[in-house]
């Protein structure tokens, strides 16, 4: 099923995907997406998978639970805001706040994203969030974090620095994974630097290997 998005605003078309789901589509395609918010937010069904051509805006798969949405441009700010379960991936940029208070899922971004990334974010029982920037992030990295798993990769980013400073800030559950060097000036006052362990790395495959699935890299953390 596609659906043009060129001149309907945000309402028209998110209620055009909500009554394709009600209708039984389970693959929807999103033509000249501009800066349109809260697309797949609140759908519950696994099986709907939604394919968006163009750059979607704030609150994508926001409250989320089950689907998969696949972008192939950059995104906006806030995606992935308390999402329950699913996939985002993201073929381009994220901005800011992306995972905010994020509870269960992934959210896979091939280039970079913006501040406070993972915020707020949390596991409890079956539910475990998973986030992973393929490039780089910047400041306030997993501030107040409370559980789940943040990677940032810095593929292809050479010598440039990829994390940016106040990493953890508050932070009190969780993991995060950085594949470089990081300084302990850039780090918040509850968290601290130490190499992954062979269990580490373990689990870190599952996600890993779906994330190269997704975009074709292949990289270990050796």
């Amino acid at each position: 099923m596609r659906i043009d998005a060129e001149g309907i605003d945000y309402k028209t078309l998110n209620g055009q995907i909500k009554e394709e789901v009600r209708n039984g589509e389970e693959e929807i395609t999103l033509a000249n997406v501009n800066g349109h918010r809260y697309i797949g937010a609140g759908l519950d069904k696994e099986e709907i998978s939604i394919r968006i051509n163009g750059v979607p805006g704030n609150d994508l798969a926001a409250f989320m639970d089950g689907p998969e949405i696949e972008v192939e441009d950059n995104a906006q700010d806030a995606v992935g805001n308390t999402m329950n379960s699913g996939k985002v991936v993201i073929r381009g940029h994220a901005g800011d706040v992306m995972g905010h208070s994020m509870r269960g899922g992934s959210i896979y971004v091939e280039g970079d994203a913006g501040c406070r990334a993972g915020i707020h974010m949390k596991a409890y029982k079956d539910f475990f969030p998973a986030v992973i920037i393929g490039g780089s992030v910047q400041d306030f990295l997993g501030e107040y974090m409370a559980g789940g798993l943040l990677v940032v990769l810095g593929i292809d980013r050479g010598d440039f620095e990829i994390v940016g400073d106040n990493i953890g800030t508050g932070m009190h559950g969780g993991e995060i994974y950085v594949r470089g060097s990081v300084e302990d000036h850039q780090l918040g006052e509850e968290v601290g630097i130490q190499e992954p362990g062979e269990e580490d790395l373990k689990r870190l495959r599952k996600y890993l290997d779906d994330y190269s699935r997704c975009f074709g890299h292949d990289f270990s953390f050796d």
